[in-house]
């Protein structure tokens, strides 16, 4: 049976008599003290809090004198007490609460100031175990939510960039908060504990390997709000979920715009492609648009790996994102500034190629320091009506794949590679995908087409298109490998490739005409080889 409310009314504004500091992060929290103290507030605090404002030269007192019960088991129990929790959660306009608190000695607490133990710090940082489960605040979300609970009447504060704010509500109207300024922190008090608890809980469910908990929740934090979402008429937001990957979430801005909604999804999506080319096998590119690639290359060195990308699909590259899987130089930031580019994203950036990307002010300039793993573990969500769909995120590789050659024709060594060049970048195409590559270079791409065959007979158009453009005598799907992210269906889809000049392909298997295509391609004397893994990307 639900509680039912007494119904009494919040007064507009509170005066602030006695404040409860109890912090990790003790980013202006002597400041704080300071400004509060000169208006005549009584502080309460704790631990190293308690510390660092004692030493400053300020008056304040110590919870285990209010509660007359020490800090015992390491700290694990400090303020889980009548006295503070009573403090926080009177209604001090009900009689029978104030009673109670005058019965056993509770003096209301106005302010609550409270932030938590750095437990999404210990877990990217590795922590083990039993050091991260310690990191588990505990005292500190019970205030919060205790306080919150109790905006009516107290202020909660969980973030140090609200002092200010504070203050200055405190100095223009005598020392009070309006009803408000409570509510909104509040709100921000009860979305910290929730994303703090989701955190915890998500580690738990990695840590103890449970695939799907019972409940999954995906908390984040404020980056930063954005112009708009997808579209101008849609709001959006930037969070940080606390994941530690490498990639646009941990990102520096050397230079340009803010980034667009738009422009955070495809440079997610180009950066994990081009991470799976390790740099140590040599430089690589890959050019993204509206979040598919249109061109994908490696070369001798990185401004030909990025020339050889382009030429994939030059006319699709104008305005798209550029992943780079090495440092950025100056002889490929020359290069690139030659096109109308959005975004450039790279491990490091060198200082020359700086002043050289500076010449286009609105060109953004993203450095990373590192690249994702490819192979890492980790979870990617999506949003349905009244439902949220969590997976594993699709971390296999094709050179961990045991590749099954089907054909009476095994591939060369050299079509070998190209399969799996061609493989690892369907994996980064929207379904359903086709993929042409030659001499580790796509020659065509062909993406989210409702019918496989249309996605191989778009990438082939867009091969000649492009041998065009380059003045070549013919398209490089002429002794390509195509690869397709899902099984054939039919061969249809395979006889277009090969009328494209495919002579290897590359897919899972797995359809009911698995032999049916196999035929086809020993007809024409193509060699095929299945993974067995599927990279559907919807």
């Amino acid at each position: 049976m639900a509680v039912v409310s007494k119904k009494i009314p919040a007064p507009d504004k509170v005066k602030v008599k006695t404040a409860l500091l109890s912090v990790f992060d003790k980013t202006g929290i002597v400041e704080l003290a300071r400004a509060l103290s000169e208006q005549g507030v009584r502080l309460l605090s704790t631990g190293g809090t308690h510390k660092a404002i004692a030493a400053a030269g300020l008056a304040v007192t110590d919870v285990s004198e209010v509660t007359n019960f020490p800090e015992i088991m390491d700290g694990r129990v400090k303020t889980l007490h009548p006295k503070v929790h009573g403090g926080l959660l009177a209604i001090r306009d009900d009689a029978e609460h104030q009673a109670a608190m005058k019965e056993h000695g509770i003096e209301a607490i106005d302010l609550a100031v409270i932030n938590l133990y750095p437990f999404e710090d210990v877990r990217k940082a590795g922590g083990d175990y039993p050091t991260t489960v310690e990191n588990i605040d505990i005292g500190g979300p019970a205030m919060i939510r205790a306080s919150a609970k109790n905006h009516a009447y107290v202020t909660t504060l969980t973030d140090p960039s609200d002092y200010a704010e504070l203050l200055t509500q405190l100095s223009a109207d005598a020392g009070q908060t309006t009803y408000d300024f409570r509510k909104r922190m509040a709100a921000k008090a009860f979305a910290r504990t929730a994303a703090y608890d989701a955190m915890i809980s998500n580690w738990f469910a990695e840590a103890l390997d449970i695939a799907t908990p019972r409940h999954r929740v995906i908390g984040g934090v404020l980056r930063e709000e954005m112009r708009y979402g997808e579209n101008p008429h849609q709001k959006a937001a930037f969070y940080l979920t606390g994941e530690n990957r490498p990639g646009v979430s941990t990102a520096t801005l050397l230079q340009g715009k803010q980034l667009s909604y738009n422009n955070i999804n495809d440079t997610d999506a180009a950066y994990e492609l081009v991470a799976e080319f390790l740099p140590e096998n040599g430089p690589a590119c890959a050019i993204i648009k509206h979040a598919n690639p249109c061109g994908v290359a490696t070369g001798p060195s990185l401004a030909e790996a990025y020339k050889r990308a382009l030429a994939c699909d030059s006319t699709s590259a104008f305005g798209g994102i550029i992943a780079l899987n090495s440092l950025l130089d100056a002889e490929t930031a020359e290069e690139i500034v030659k096109l109308f580019t959005e975004v450039i994203i790279a491990p490091d950036v060198t200082e020359e190629a700086k002043a050289i990307i500076a010449r286009k002010p609105n060109l953004r300039l993203l450095s990373v320091g590192a690249l994702p793993d490819p192979r890492a573990a980790g979870l990617t969500a999506k949003t349905v009506s009244g439902g949220l769909l969590v997976q594993n995120r699709d971390n296999a590789l094709v050179e961990d794949m045991e590749l099954k050659v089907v054909t009476k024709r095994a591939p060369t060594a050299q079509e070998l590679e190209d399969m799996k060049f061609a493989f690892r970048v369907a994996k980064h195409v929207k379904s359903n995908a086709v993929v042409y590559a030659k001499d580790g270079q796509t020659a065509g791409i062909g993406a989210g087409q409702m019918s496989r065959v249309d996605s191989a007979r778009i990438a082939a158009i867009k091969a000649e298109e492009a041998a065009k453009a380059m003045g070549l005598a013919e398209p490089l799907t002429r002794g390509s490998a195509v690869a397709s992210e899902a099984f054939l269906p039919f061969a249809d889809g395979l006889l277009s490739a090969i009328a494209a000049g495919a002579t290897a392909v590359i897919q899972p298997g797995g359809s009911m005409r698995d032999q049916e295509v196999i035929d086809a391609a020993n007809e024409h004397n193509v060699a095929m080889v299945f993974t067995g893994v599927r990279h559907f990307r919807h």
